[in-house]
């Protein structure tokens, strides 16, 4: 496989937020690629200007947020005529927009937790009341949950909102949805295994993601096989519905009456140790060398 992939960069690190999370995605996506004998290297588009990409004949996005896996890189590389991985540039830059991620999948009949937009002038206490507490609040345009909150007392939404709004001008507040936290990974048409999250602390915030070795990771789920195979077709579709491609991640959450909602997209998933998508990999029996040159193989342009 890797004789045909010809000189590759690895794009991590990159301005966002998510910096050090993708320098260890891309760090462990780089050992794999070297593993399989491709003609792999390091890009840190934080140090390195964009042109020097034309060297290269494919690119392996491990950027994770802004300016990488929000459309933006991916647009550049079109214009540069280098196929990449992951998404185009639509899905990239709506699946990085939770709210406008919702808004389409309310569209196309995908069942997601109820929500509302959020700024300065908004009835915070009006809002507690339509959507109930607990509620989540969350800037729409950040990933590996920065500057997300719990609301769990009366007045308490106006300083979530504005613990968000200083991550991103656009902020959601959303019903919480309480039985269970859930992924599914996409890899090319397939949905993988579903993997249940159960964070020790109160929810699956940064910490737990990356820091934390109390999280529990549960594959096989617990979910009846039945109604776990038409959750990952529906993952599936709503992966397309926000025109998706490549491979990536969709969270759900399930409710006590074990009903589910789609959470939100995840077009340039982490591959770090903590990682969810090598983890429903591993599950139908793919390392994560054989998911990395898989992933890198879906490479396209536009």
């Amino acid at each position: 496989m890797s004789r045909d992939f010809g000189k590759v960069a690895v794009l991590l690190g990159g301005k966002s937020g998510e910096r050090e999370v993708s320098l260890k995605s891309g760090a462990a996506v780089l050992a794999a690629l070297r593993r399989g004998g491709v003609d792999a290297h390091a890009f840190d588009p934080a140090d390195r200007a964009l042109s020097e990409l034309a060297g290269f004949d494919r690119v392996f996005i491990a950027l994770h947020g802004r300016y990488g896996e929000d459309g933006t890189i991916q647009g550049a590389l079109e214009l540069m005529g280098i196929p990449y991985t992951g998404s185009g540039v639509m899905a990239s830059s709506v699946g990085m927009d939770k709210w406008r991620t919702k808004l389409l999948w309310r569209a196309a009949g995908v069942a997601t937790p109820e929500f509302e937009l959020v700024d300065a002038d908004s009835d915070f206490a009006a809002i507690e009341k339509r959507l109930g507490l607990p509620l989540f609040v969350k800037p729409a345009n950040e990933g590996s949950s920065i500057g997300i909150s719990k609301v769990k007392a009366a007045g308490g939404l106006k300083a979530a909102y504005e613990l968000a709004a200083k991550s991103d001008p656009l902020v959601i507040a959303e019903q919480f949805v309480g039985g269970g936290e859930y992924t599914v990974g996409i890899l090319g048409d397939e949905a993988l295994p579903v993997i249940r999250i159960v964070p020790a602390n109160e929810f699956y915030d940064y910490e737990a993601k990356y820091l934390r070795d109390d999280t529990q990771y549960l594959c096989p789920c617990g979910l009846d096989a039945a109604l776990e195979e038409k959750i990952k077709a529906e993952a599936l579709q709503a992966f397309r519905v926000v025109g998706g491609q490549g491979w990536g991640r969709v969270d759900f959450l399930m409710d006590e009456a074990g009903r589910h909602y789609f959470l939100e997209v995840n077009t340039s998933p982490g591959m770090t140790d903590h990682s969810l998508v090598p983890m429903g990999a591993k599950a139908v029996g793919l390392s994560f060398d054989e998911l990395v040159l898989k992933v890198l193989e879906l490479a396209h342009v536009g």
